[in-house]
């Protein structure tokens, strides 16, 4: 048994505005089957997708706090030109500089019109494969046991770790990277970011809980009511959540 992350959840005050934005940053389509947003790569919804990690953007009646994200976009680049292209155009479409102390990098630090973080990274070989995500990356106190708890939890094989970072990727070496970065700081407002997972078909989601459960999970109330899928926080108060298998 095991999960797989399906797509990244962004909290937005306008769903449907933030869920353009990043069809158009990542050269995707945005789709509105129900309250959500969900972005995909283009030529049709297809979900879960079979190589990318989508982004599903749901609507919040509270804005984001100045408090940086825990969870953010690395988007990768080609060249040192593509990068420059890329970052203007996302600022034509809203994008905004962001300062969270990086100081001197060769990334750039964006928001979206929303506020939340991302990266436009430098041209980097390990992440020519990706497609326009190059990682998925979290904050953590301890990159080690983070590794620990969503190596277990997931399907995806363990690439690195060390003291400062863990770095995940599906198994069939296609999509982006889950990264675990040590970060000074603590958890003070709930996540505006966080993974979904998804059981296998014919898996059981009660059991896959249970499981999480077991490696150290904890049920998480946002208040989402009598809902199909499980809310839950890792070790380190991460938010994520378990969702049902399509009939």
């Amino acid at each position: 048994m095991a999960l797989r992350p399906v797509q990244v959840n962004i909290k937005a005050l306008d769903a449907s505005a933030v869920g353009r934005f990043w069809a158009e940053a990542l050269g995707w389509s945005a789709y509105s089957p129900g309250v959500t947003t969900y972005v995909g790569p283009a030529g049709g919804p297809v979900w879960p997708d079979p190589v990318a990690v989508g982004i599903d953007v749901v609507p919040v009646p509270e804005p984001k706090t100045a408090t940086k994200n825990r969870v953010h976009l690395d988007l990768a680049t080609t060249s040192a030109a593509h990068q420059a292209e890329l970052v203007a155009r996302l600022q034509t479409l809203g994008a905004t500089p962001a300062d969270v102390g990086q100081g001197s990098v060769p990334w750039t630090v964006l928001a979206d019109p929303e506020g939340n973080e991302f990266c436009v990274l430098e041209p980097r070989e390990i992440y020519r494969d990706t497609g326009p995500i190059a990682a998925v990356v979290v904050d953590c106190s301890d990159p080690r046991a983070m590794a620990r708890f969503w190596g277990e939890a997931m399907d995806w094989t363990l690439h690195e770790v060390t003291d400062d970072q863990a770095v995940l990727r599906s198994a069939k070496g296609a999509g982006p990277y889950l990264e675990f970065l040590r970060t000074p700081g603590v958890q003070t407002v709930p996540d505006r970011v966080h993974l979904d997972l998804l059981p296998y078909p014919g898996d059981d989601k009660a059991a896959e809980v249970a499981r999480l459960r077991a490696l150290g999970a904890t049920d998480l109330d946002l208040g989402q009511g009598d809902v199909p899928w499980t809310c839950l926080a890792d070790p380190e108060g991460h938010e994520f959540c378990v969702l049902a298998p399509s009939p």
